[in-house]
């Protein structure tokens, strides 16, 4: 039996913070975590899942207690990802993504589709017709990489942006634990951090070229693939939840009337639909 632990571990000369439950040699579920938080996102779904699986979620390079890449970019994130289920024994797995571990985790399908035992999209998007126009500033920054449009990308990381991304779209804020975006904020405010976000605003235009890529690996691999989806979401819209089932026609998709966080509002539900589609 394996206990909750919190370990970190070296990856080519990173100190990568991750979490564990669940029984070893039970089916292993990777959880990859989004922007700006880290694997305390999973801290509710964990708990309702570890006597299913084998668990692991890492924090992300530049994220939560793990040290910084040495590239800012979604590339250099995959290489030390890839590289952390190689040290752990995750060998064949199902991923769970959510925002930027979505170009994370299918970054790794893509390149090892055989490791791959199935996938959950919560939120985590691989479609041009998904994106909102949430993403305008963040796309002119695309377009010209100028210090004054490096700039007004630092809205992104103020604490009352981290608040809206949690409380956008959820009937009740007062479901909200605090919890979760306050440490958001307390690693946003680390020195350097603000350096590591705004690289990788510039470099999402990569994932975003990765799409047709990531959509060929759908439809020739068709991994079993199951979308949750907080159909409130300001930046991943429902048509991106939508159009898996035309490169995965037997794709499950659930919409939540939530936002983009939707594992604050919605863990228990997301939990049941991942026990019962990976039966």
């Amino acid at each position: 039996m394996i206990a909750n632990t919190y370990r970190t571990v070296d990856v080519d000369g990173i100190e990568l913070f991750y979490r564990e439950a669940g029984t070893a040699g039970a089916p292993k579920l990777l959880l990859l975590h989004g922007f700006p938080s880290s694997s305390h996102m999973f801290r509710d779904l964990i708990p309702l899942l570890a006597d299913r699986f084998h668990i692991i979620a890492p924090d992300l390079p530049g994220f939560g207690q793990s040290g910084d890449p040495k590239v800012n970019s979604f590339d250099s994130i995959a290489d030390t990802i890839e590289r952390f289920t190689e040290i752990v024994g995750f060998d064949r797995f199902i991923v769970y993504v959510f925002d930027y571990g979505a170009p994370t985790g299918f970054r790794l399908a893509i390149r090892h589709p055989e490791r791959v035992a199935g996938i959950i999209s919560q939120n985590g998007n691989a479609y041009v017709e998904g994106l909102s126009d949430g993403w305008n500033p963040i796309r002119a920054y695309w377009e010209d990489a100028s210090p004054a449009n490096r700039d007004a990308l630092r809205m992104m990381l103020k604490p009352e942006t981290t608040y809206w991304q949690y409380a956008h779209g959820v009937a009740d804020p007062a479901a909200i634990s605090p919890d979760g975006y306050t440490l958001d904020d307390h690693y946003l405010a680390r020195p350097g951090a603000d350096d590591v976000q705004l690289d990788l605003f510039g470099d999402y235009k990569s994932n975003v070229a990765l799409y047709p890529a990531f959509q060929d690996y759908f439809r020739t691999h068709k991994p079993r693939f199951l979308a949750v989806w907080g159909k409130n979401d300001p930046f991943f819209l429902p048509p991106g939840a939508e159009a898996f089932h035309r490169d995965i026609p037997e794709a499950r998709v659930t919409f939540l009337d939530t936002g983009h966080f939707a594992l604050e509002t919605h863990a228990a539900e997301i939990a049941a639909e991942i026990r019962g589609f990976f039966a």
